[in-house]
């Protein structure tokens, strides 16, 4: 146990000041403190800024009730940890990591950083493989490969917990259907329905037990909203560089994450950059997503599918404009096909995935994937000039190759990107249906794929089921 002070100096909001901390025992950045009020309780608190002798901390609990005379701080020595073990697989844990389903604390293996440490970019391997979600627009036309981070651009009032909840109940890692695969799961600035919604989704749906959950409610402290998608991805980490298992990651939403930390930034009196959010922003989600990858030293992986919604659907608000350079792609959700009722609305053209190319084909997926997706990507294209032209003259005047574009586009929207909520198809049955909706085109008009696969998959008489 470190050095206990006595008295404050200044109380401001959610932030304390201890001041005349000697150098020969100096605080450390982010390290834990205990405060004990006059009437015993305690609260946790963390070392958010150092100036010489003066320490701000953050109160986890608040600061309401604290006198700065008769409250006794005392400060650790060592930053925020977590208990893990196996257990955590099949639990649910606040955002700061204190078990909340009613079973009872952890019994660790260990205790770990939540900040984690980062990895030796020479010990990093690139990733192969992918994670079969299931969804024919992610797996067919963004495939998440296993070790990447693939962020999901949504709205306000869109379906992407639908989405997120779906994703979690199907995902497996193809060659091996799920063995040694868990999800971790952080909620962030959720309300207690959507809690209460992805608790009873998961446990109803049978996958809870190879779900580890980390909760934060709006009505939670903002530090613990920013603490809970580190005490995930440390979970993660050592789940998969520990115990060899690969770990699928789902932060929601990372928009409430941001926020907090603006606010936080804000009390701390910080200079404010784009749209008031702090000009460290960009490290603080680099800092996150980083934590994503394999290496060489161990079996397991960790994968990232932060959520996050666009404030105004507003692709260059910083937090999505930010989260697309450090990531490796994006999937990004439609307003308009929202409101049509395709679910789930995955806005094909803005969606990429950066390493899909090194994760599908022979081997992986199918020999004939990178075709098929190339081939939809061009379609699709066409599909929206044609539409536009529609607008302006009329579809009536449309020429018959332009017609079979927008019924290649209807019936696309229809069969391929919508599915049901339940419905969890192979990548086998995606690719098939992506080659019958393009057997709805002229054969020439298909000058993505060579001949010899077009002799194979093109098959006109496939398309009666389209109407």
């Amino acid at each position: 146990m470190g050095l206990q002070f006595v008295g404050l100096k200044e109380i401001n909001g959610s932030l304390v000041v201890l001041d005349n901390i000697p150098l020969s025992n100096p605080a450390g950045y982010e390290e834990m403190a205990e405060i004990v009020l006059e009437d015993g309780s305690k609260r946790l608190a963390r070392v958010v800024e150092i100036e010489g002798g003066r320490v701000v901390l953050q109160v986890f609990e608040g600061t309401n009730g604290l006198s700065l005379n008769n409250t006794k701080t005392t400060l650790t020595g060592h930053p925020m940890e977590i208990p893990l073990s196996r257990e955590i697989l099949g639990r649910v844990f606040s955002g700061a990591g204190k078990p909340i389903d009613g079973l009872g604390d952890i019994f660790p293996e260990k205790y770990a950083d939540i900040n984690g440490k980062p990895l030796n970019p020479v010990t990093r391997s690139y990733p192969h493989n992918y994670i079969r979600t299931g969804i024919s627009s992610i797996d067919g036309l963004a495939t998440l490969i296993r070790g990447q981070k693939l962020p999901i651009f949504s709205g306000s009032g869109m379906s992407h917990n639908k989405l997120a909840v779906q994703i979690v109940r199907q995902a497996q890692i193809a060659e091996e259907s799920g063995q040694d695969f868990a999800v971790v799961f952080a909620a962030m600035g959720v309300t207690s329905d959507v809690a209460d919604y992805f608790k009873s989704s998961f446990e109803e749906s049978g996958v809870l037990q190879k779900v580890v959950m980390y909760m934060n409610l709006s009505n939670d402290p903002i530090i613990e909203r920013i603490l809970t998608p580190r005490c995930a991805l440390t979970a993660a980490e050592y789940l998969a560089f520990e115990h060899n298992m690969h770990i699928l990651v789902i932060m929601t939403d990372i928009t409430s994450y941001c926020e907090a930390l603006r606010e936080f930034s804000s009390s701390k009196g910080e200079i404010p950059g784009r749209k008031g959010y702090p000009g460290y922003l960009y490290s603080d989600l680099a800092s996150m997503y980083e934590r994503a990858g394999i290496i060489n030293t161990a079996q397991g992986s960790v994968t990232q599918i932060p959520i996050l919604t666009m404030p105004n659907d507003d692709i260059t608000h910083p937090i999505p404009d930010l989260t697309g350079y450090i990531t490796e792609g994006q999937i990004v959700l439609d307003r308009g096909l929202d409101q049509s009722g395709v679910y789930p609305p995955v806005s094909v053209l803005p969606s990429l995935s950066r390493l899909m190319k090194d994760g599908i084909g022979e081997g992986f997926t199918r020999a004939d994937h990178s075709a098929c997706s190339n081939q939809l990507f061009s379609c699709y294209a066409k599909v929206m000039d044609t539409r536009a032209l529609a607008s302006v003259i009329g579809e009536d005047e449309l020429s018959s190759i332009d017609k079979s574009y927008m019924r290649f586009g209807q019936m696309f929207e229809k069969y391929f990107l919508s599915q049901g909520f339940h419905e969890d198809r192979t990548i086998e049955e995606t690719l098939d249906l992506g080659w019958d909706l393009l057997s709805l085109l002229p054969k020439g008009e298909l000058d993505r794929v060579d001949e010899k696969m077009l002799e194979k998959y093109y098959n006109p008489e496939r398309t009666a089921r389209f109407q």
